[in-house]
């Protein structure tokens, strides 16, 4: 029996989330944490640490962009297929600042064949600091193994 079929889509997503966050030293050492994943979506944070500020005293682009790549990951990793960015763009639109909790939410645009694309919002409360565009593209392998009948 196949897992897709054993679990829930929401099920599946969680674990897929839970075996991929296991590997996940990135996003794990940048105190990110997964607020909500479902299948197509993703919730992450991040506080905004002293060694993530640059020399205008706000939050790196690099920061903000990892966060939201870590989002979109999550996001297009949710249905039990191997996939990776093939791209991502970013536009900032405000800056973050020392000790702010950015929150980025994946969500699924389209996804057909091996190809799919993701937008990202990351806010700070009410307040949007980018917007985030990924394109992915499924790899061979699953996240979960196919269970026995």
């Amino acid at each position: 029996m196949n897992v897709k079929a054993a679990l829930s889509p929401e099920d599946v997503a969680r674990a897929c989330a839970d075996v991929m966050w296991a590997e996940d030293d990135a996003s794990k050492g940048l105190g990110m944490e997964i607020v909500e994943v479902g299948p197509g979506f993703a919730t992450l944070a991040m506080t905004v640490r002293p060694d993530m500020v640059n020399g205008q005293r706000i939050a790196h682009g690099g920061f903000i962009f990892t966060l939201a790549d870590s989002a979109f990951a999550f996001a297009c990793n949710s249905h039990n297929d191997r996939v990776v960015a093939a791209q991502g763009q970013i536009t900032f639109i405000k800056p973050g600042k020392l000790g702010d909790r950015l929150v980025a939410k994946a969500k699924e645009v389209t996804r057909g064949g091996r190809s799919g694309i993701y937008d990202v919002r990351v806010t700070t409360g009410d307040t949007v600091i980018a917007e985030f565009r990924g394109h992915s593209r499924v790899i061979p392998g699953t996240w979960l193994p196919a269970q026995e009948q």
